[in-house]
């Protein structure tokens, strides 16, 4: 590498999670609202869409990893939606648990689940700061 390249950041590639059986995990994630744009069973690898962004997220089954809460605290990666208290009610109905929720922020609401294998997911607004979200 010369001197005149530089190391720069483009984007998100994808966000990739572990799972321990990928046909559960498929399902849990089409309950809370993902749509699959790719599966490999041979691989072990499902790539769920998350709006209409090309990186998504890549759930990966990992051997020996069982059911288990999310550790506290963990890391979490939050996806924007029109209304979260909207979101909470449609994760509720289709039989999720929230892990507390919905929540105030400084740009809306947020609420969070958690899948079997402890990844925690948050669905968030921008209810009070509508300059600074996504347009749909």
């Amino acid at each position: 590498m010369s001197d005149e390249e530089s190391y720069e950041l483009l984007g998100f590639d994808n966000v990739l999670l572990p799972v321990g059986d990928l046909g559960e995990a498929v399902g849990f994630y089409e309950r809370a609202g993902f749509a699959v744009a790719v599966r490999h069973e041979e691989a072990g690898i499902a790539v769920l869409k998350a709006g209409g962004e090309i990186p998504g997220i890549l759930l990966r089954q990992e051997e020996g990893i069982g059911h288990r809460p999310p550790p506290w605290p963990a890391p979490r990666l939050w996806l924007e939606v029109p209304d979260a208290r909207v979101a909470a009610r449609e994760l509720r109905n289709a039989d999720l648990e929230l892990l507390d929720g919905p929540f105030s922020t400084a740009t809306g609401w947020t609420v969070e689940i958690a899948d079997p294998w402890g990844n925690v997911l948050g669905f968030t607004d921008y209810t009070k700061r509508p300059e600074l979200g996504r347009r749909p």
